[in-house]
């Protein structure tokens, strides 16, 4: 079964935040001066069970959803979360279970993660340069240790890819060590443009370190051949480098807005549903589950919310963006 929009769109992915809580502030998703280390995150009762999960995931993928991707927050911080991996790795339909992390947490859990069912891994690496990695991400961790985890994730037999933020005047001189490095190991790398997600990353235009800033920095040692979008609801356009050392993605939902192409749903870790990344409200899923809603009570309820769907922001942007009170990306998952 297939279920579409107002605008022609099918559901096809299911993004599921497993935890609001992180252990980085990056200064396009938690800057730390609004999210201090005192920042009280969501009890543990109000968030999701592995099994509500589940019932949720399982009604998706009987309306054909495909497609399934753990984040957070930081994903790795949900205790036991390889459990949760076994459980939708067994869900007939779905063939395609990712989760995105900072990789702080990667190196001890992906021989786990690719043993309970994880088929590819996404790590966020927004510099090389010490410095410049704690003004992006905070000083937690380094980019060594980032690194290490990227390695281990590919000794384990993850398919694994490199996410960048870029933000002009501050990290887009990292854009050729990035690259350099997903070249020397083997992965496909992207380039994010800096997204308006929430109201607390000052998000500002002119901080937007766009594609044709991203491809101008890099072909000052690599040549590109464009293979487009691997499938209608991928969201980045694709490079091949005429050596075919290193493929690359940008994502460019400032300069070259998508929404036509969105195929993507969203659970947050307190079961609200959203059906845009730059969405205000969300539905709320829990107190239908927890009010004994069976999974064809669940399936009616998706249908119903997909089908009235007509959301497209990225589109709207100048339009939307003074009257909209988003929803934080750590809240929401990226």
């Amino acid at each position: 079964m297939n279920i579409t929009d107002k605008l022609g769109r099918v559901v096809k992915d299911l993004r599921i935040s497993v935890t609001d809580r992180c252990n980085f502030r990056c200064n396009y998703c938690m800057p730390i001066e609004k999210f201090p280390g005192n920042f009280k995150f969501m009890p543990r009762k109000e968030i999701l069970s592995f099994e509500e999960i589940e019932l949720v995931a399982k009604a998706f993928a009987e309306l054909g959803v495909t497609k399934i991707r753990l984040t957070g927050g930081e994903p790795l911080l949900r205790k036991d979360l390889s459990r949760l991996i076994e459980k939708l790795s067994k869900i007939e339909g779905i063939g395609d279970l990712a989760l995105t992390t900072n990789g702080d947490l990667l190196g001890n859990q992906a021989q786990r993660l690719k043993d309970s069912g994880l088929h590819r891994i996404t790590v966020s690496l927004d510099a090389l340069d010490k410095d410049i990695f704690f003004k992006m991400n905070g000083n937690f961790s380094s980019p060594k240790k980032i690194i290490q985890g990227i390695e281990t994730a590919i000794e384990a037999g993850l398919l694994t890819k490199i996410n960048m933020v870029v933000r002009k005047n501050i990290n887009g001189c990292q854009v050729l060590p990035i690259a350099h490095l997903g070249c020397k190991l083997g992965v496909e790398t992207r380039f994010i443009e800096f997204m308006d997600v929430g109201s607390k990353n000052s998000w500002d235009l002119k901080d937007v370190f766009s594609k044709k800033d991203i491809l101008q920095k890099l072909s000052a040692d690599f040549s590109f051949i464009p293979i487009g979008n691997r499938g209608k609801s991928d969201v980045a356009k694709v490079y091949q480098s005429t050596n075919k050392k290193l493929t690359i993605g940008i994502i460019s939902s400032i300069s070259e807005p998508f929404c036509s192409n969105c195929t993507r749903a969203r659970l947050t870790a307190e079961g609200k549903l959203f059906t845009c990344l730059f969405g205000r409200d969300g539905i709320d899923l829990k107190s239908h589950i927890r009010g004994g809603s069976s999974r064809s009570d669940l399936k009616k309820l998706f249908q119903k919310v997909w089908s009235d769907r007509n959301d497209q922001y990225s589109m709207q942007r100048k339009q939307l963006a003074q009257q909209t009170q988003k929803a934080e990306m750590h809240y929401l998952g990226g």
